[in-house]
């Protein structure tokens, strides 16, 4: 088994966790600390997701939260990851990370996902007209022509936006994304971290069927891993219980605030509710330094991706910075 990674880029997802005992203010000031943090360990870019109507996640408003992370960074490239387009305006989003890109230059993503990242009242209430995500590949193309330079005689632009260098991702759990992304010649992101059962499939379709285009000459994608590092492996299993209660509580429909971790997981769940986050949550890491470096080794090797996104559900934010700390050793010059 290998004992390092390959030298590929390595990425922050971070959700913004309002843990239990804490606020949004909290893990707003927690989520630039890491991202500083990340940027000294050499992580390559900082995204969030949006979510809505979750108390456990705060990273509702995204673009609003990118920009503070990135104000309070210098070199880390900071985006989404991602937008969920079906819940805004393709003028809207183009207008916000065109003005991210205007006072960052050079260090904003925009990564795109289909889903509308909430439950169906939540998504009547964010567009009341929402009929669903089958518009998705034509707001994406429409979405990208406002990044174009503005024509003479143009009757809508994005102001700011127009012309400007905005790396466009497609996000996607299925095929379908995979699909998308390989026909419009973008770079593909898929998150294996909670949903791997398609990654195989999907990253063979997006290589075979991807076309050059402007954007991108070759195809590149990004697998998202869970990885929870600790000084000792038992204490590391510990922490990755709160990712587990997490998957539960959302699956038992009562999701709330990021739960500490507990002793016995086993009794927890039930039978069924192990197996589901054993297959949820399949893409993970979990262990002492020397567990990390082989097992970010080993799935690298494995899957080939381009580039990878760590992620890291741990109550303790200073057990968080110490987990990422320990993960940038897999890929870091020694």
């Amino acid at each position: 088994m290998p004992t390092q990674a390959p030298r590929i880029p390595c990425a922050v997802l971070d959700l913004a966790p309002v843990t239990e005992g804490s606020t949004p203010a909290e893990s707003f000031a927690n989520s630039l600390d890491l991202a500083r943090h990340a940027e000294a360990l050499g992580y390559s870019r900082y995204w969030l997701a949006e979510h809505h109507n979750m108390p456990g996640i705060a990273s509702a408003a995204t673009a609003v939260l990118i920009g503070h992370i990135a104000g309070g960074t210098s070199t880390i490239r900071v985006g989404a990851g991602g937008v969920m387009l079906p819940n805004h305006a393709p003028l809207q989003v183009a207008e916000q990370f065109g003005t991210l890109a205007s006072l960052y230059p050079g260090r904003i993503d925009l990564g795109l996902g289909r889903a509308p990242g909430t439950d169906q009242p939540t998504t009547r209430a964010l567009r009341r007209y929402y009929a669903g995500a089958d518009a998705f590949p034509s707001d994406v193309m429409e979405l990208l022509r406002y990044f174009e330079p503005a024509q003479p005689g143009q009757p809508v632009q994005a102001v700011p936006g127009a012309g400007l260098d905005v790396p466009v991702w497609i996000l996607g759990s299925s095929l379908f994304g995979a699909q998308l992304a390989a026909s419009l010649g973008l770079p593909y992101a898929f998150a294996s971290h909670f949903a791997p059962a398609a990654m195989t499939e999907a990253l063979a379709l997006y290589h075979r069927d991807f076309r050059p285009s402007k954007h991108l000459r070759q195809p590149h994608a990004m697998l998202a891993l869970n990885v929870v590092a600790a000084d000792t492996r038992a204490e590391a299993q510990r922490l990755f219980t709160t990712q587990q209660q997490s998957f539960v509580r959302l699956r038992r429909g009562t999701p709330g605030l990021i739960p500490p971790p507990i002793d016995d997981i086993e009794a927890f769940w039930t039978p069924q509710e192990k197996a589901m986050v054993a297959q949820a949550l399949a893409c993970a890491v979990v262990g002492d330094a020397q567990d990390v470096r082989e097992g970010i080794a080993a799935f690298v090797a494995t899957h080939r991706p381009d580039e990878l996104m760590l992620t890291a559900n741990i109550f303790d934010h200073a057990a968080r910075r110490h987990s990422f700390a320990l993960a940038a050793t897999a890929f870091a010059p020694a």
